[in-house]
């Protein structure tokens, strides 16, 4: 087995605990950095850690809620859960880059000399090196149980990695030129890519709770299994895919000839069933009979309102 397909079988919760962990240890690490160093840019990444560590605590409580089971009040479950996880990591980014931005303006404006730029950079490289490997796992683990919290997590990372990749240029480029001014700068350019970064998130999140379509590649293989049942007497319609979090869902029309009997009918309903379970894992299939003369009113036009 593969080191992916190891990563991609650990939990999303394990992940995410693991998260906590690591982002107490790097908010030490970058912290350390900032004051042996007195870099404003170094600052700012401890800064942006500090919101990794909300995001794993809040993604962690929101992965537990979408894995309960349905209940009275959600029938359908709780899968939506994570997309608030990615969204409140989104709007903590764009708080830290504002913050970031203002220290960042203020240093700027008042230049301040940097200390043991070596130490204080090995720190930071050590922290980045963590998140990044943390970050690699989680994002196998996010494809394989489709969680969008754990990718939001891991994405969160993988933006600290390029930040830390910047602040620690831009500090090696003040010991190498002595211009103090590259510090605050670099710092507001980590701001700006931050920013981008928590959009991005937003927006994931605003699209999984639209319900959109699943993905072209998954609505392939649900074409394809039909397509195998397809013949002169069997025909599908009104075919419609959406996403819950983990979960994908799609509901069809089923028609076939009103002759057959209930179980005869029934049965051919639970191998199509079964089939598109089989051929798209965690998918739930709701199929209408229909007898093949029969139409809905989904085929009526509409009155406009």
């Amino acid at each position: 087995m593969t080191l992916a397909a190891k990563a991609a079988r650990i939990q999303p919760e394990t992940l995410l605990r693991a998260s906590v962990v690591v982002a107490l240890v790097t908010i030490a690490l970058k912290t350390l950095a900032w004051w042996l160093t007195g870099s404003v840019g170094l600052l700012s990444d401890a800064m942006e850690s500090l919101v990794n560590l909300a995001s794993a605590v809040f993604a962690l409580q929101m992965v537990r809620i979408a894995e309960r089971p349905a209940d009275a009040e959600h029938p359908y479950g709780h899968h939506k859960a994570e997309y608030f996880a990615a969204g409140f990591e989104g709007l903590l980014i764009i708080v830290a880059a504002i913050g970031i931005a203002w220290t960042a303006v203020q240093r700027l404006m008042n230049p301040q000399p940097l200390e043991q730029l070596g130490l204080g950079l090995g720190l930071s490289v050590l922290s980045s090196a963590i998140n990044g490997a943390l970050a690699w796992v989680m994002l196998q683990s996010a494809r394989a149980h489709r969680s969008l919290a754990v990718e939001g997590d891991a994405r969160h990372l993988l933006t600290d990695v390029w930040t830390s990749a910047g602040v620690i240029l831009g500090v090696g480029l003040v010991g190498l030129t002595g211009w103090i001014w590259l510090d605050p700068a670099v710092a507001i350019a980590v701001a700006i890519n931050i920013v981008r970064e928590g959009v991005h998130l937003m927006s994931r999140s605003t699209e999984g709770l639209m319900d959109g379509a699943l993905e072209p590649e998954v609505q392939q293989a649900i074409d394809r299994t039909l397509d195998e049942f397809r013949h002169r007497a069997i025909r599908f319609d009104h075919v419609s895919t959406r996403r819950s979090g983990r979960r994908r869902f799609v509901d069809l029309h089923m028609h076939m000839p009103a002759s057959w009997s209930l179980g005869r009918a029934a049965a051919m309903r639970a191998a199509v069933e079964q089939a598109l379970m089989s051929a798209v894992p965690g998918l739930r299939a709701t199929i209408q009979l229909l007898p093949t003369d029969v139409e809905t009113g989904y085929d009526q036009e509409k009155d406009p309102l």
